[in-house]
């Protein structure tokens, strides 16, 4: 009976330690927030320096490289820390033409809009909408 007692109170505290640790997952390319983007030159010194990008654009020779930091506390609580987008414009001969770099984070603010669509078809009577399309006369417009 012991026995099981211990095991009834270890497992509990046993999930609630574990569900308060935190872990960092990384998705993309782990990029140096120091890297000194503009001393890159061509093709070759991208991509031996970031590595392979995550997308090529083939139509106007882009490169693209993405990073995501998520911390999860619990399965209610996880947060994206730092998302970027690194674009690499070349010109014909593959040397850099230019770089931007696109900060995501922004996107995790989302404001909702109060407006409603009016709808007319609710403000209708039961009567009117079973026999509403019966006889000769036109459906009002207005309600």
């Amino acid at each position: 009976m012991i026995k099981y007692l211990k095991i009834i109170i270890f497992i509990p505290i046993l999930v609630i330690t574990l569900s308060c640790v935190e872990t960092k997952s990384y998705s993309g390319k782990l990029i140096d927030e120091n890297f000194k983007y503009d001393t890159l030159i061509n093709k070759n010194q991208v991509t031996s320096s970031l590595g392979q990008p995550n997308f090529i654009d083939p139509i106007e020779n882009k490169y693209y490289y993405y990073f995501e930091k998520k911390i999860k506390k619990n399965f209610f609580n996880s947060r994206i820390e730092k998302r970027k987008v690194i674009v690499f414009n070349f010109k014909k001969n593959g040397n850099v033409e230019s770089f931007k770099q696109h900060d995501l984070n922004q996107e995790q603010q989302i404001t909702f809009i109060k407006d409603k669509t009016k709808n007319n078809l609710v403000k209708r009577g039961l009567i009117e909408k079973i026999f509403g399309g019966v006889g000769t006369t036109p459906l009002s417009t207005s309600p």
